[in-house]
């Protein structure tokens, strides 16, 4: 009986090419069709560029960029980590990108999206810098109707639209602890049982054919 993998969830190998090379998947999970061969185009040639910069005479260019996969994928042991708590997972940079990953299968990657965002706003240094940033964040995130409204109660979201008034990096405290407890509680623990968590930490070492 032939095999046949689920396309509509990142691969192991295409979730550490992804990384790399930047590739975005849909919000379906699933990679269109008519975007498929300008897609393979598109990473043949960043391949050939990474090549091409990292190449030196007698190299191995596949053996490189096995080089930098390995790299970039943590090892069984450092992905358990993550299960300790959402603050260790978010830490990592891979188990960062697995995590929005997986909320991007769930439709919930606004959630992830609006906390960093606030850990962004955080380090703005400009006054002027922050109060345009904290227009857009409360126009994109919590704005009633917005495009990527996330999940807040009445109180948070008016304590939080008053704080506009006076600007400061703390103003988006309260959403931000909020909803962070609502991926800590939700979201959370069903990555912890995702095949793609799961895959992550029973990987195991493929000896190379002879």
């Amino acid at each position: 009986m032939p095999f046949f993998r689920d396309l509509s969830k990142p691969q192991p190998l295409e979730f550490h090419a992804e990384m790399l090379l930047g590739v975005q998947r849909p919000h379906n999970g699933s990679l269109q069709r008519r975007h498929t061969m300008k897609e393979a185009k598109d990473m043949k040639n960043r391949l050939g560029i990474f090549r091409r910069r990292n190449e030196s005479p007698g190299a191995n260019p596949s053996g490189k960029l096995d080089k930098v996969l390995k790299s970039l994928k943590p090892t069984p042991e450092e992905a358990l980590k993550w299960g300790d708590s959402l603050e260790k997972l978010l830490l990592h940079k891979y188990g960062l990108a697995a995590f929005r990953a997986f909320l991007r299968t769930e439709f919930s990657e606004e959630n992830l999206e609006f906390w960093l965002a606030c850990e962004e706003f955080k380090k703005i240094k400009s006054q002027s810098k922050m109060v345009s940033k904290a227009k857009k964040i409360f126009a994109e995130y919590i704005a009633i109707q917005s495009c990527k409204e996330v999940n807040l109660d009445s109180y948070t979201r008016e304590h939080t639209k008053e704080n506009l008034q006076n600007i400061t990096r703390s103003c988006f405290d309260l959403a931000q602890k909020r909803i962070y407890g609502l991926m800590e509680k939700d979201s959370y623990p069903r990555f912890l049982r995702s095949d793609l968590y799961l895959d992550i930490i029973n990987q195991k070492k493929v000896s190379s054919p002879l």
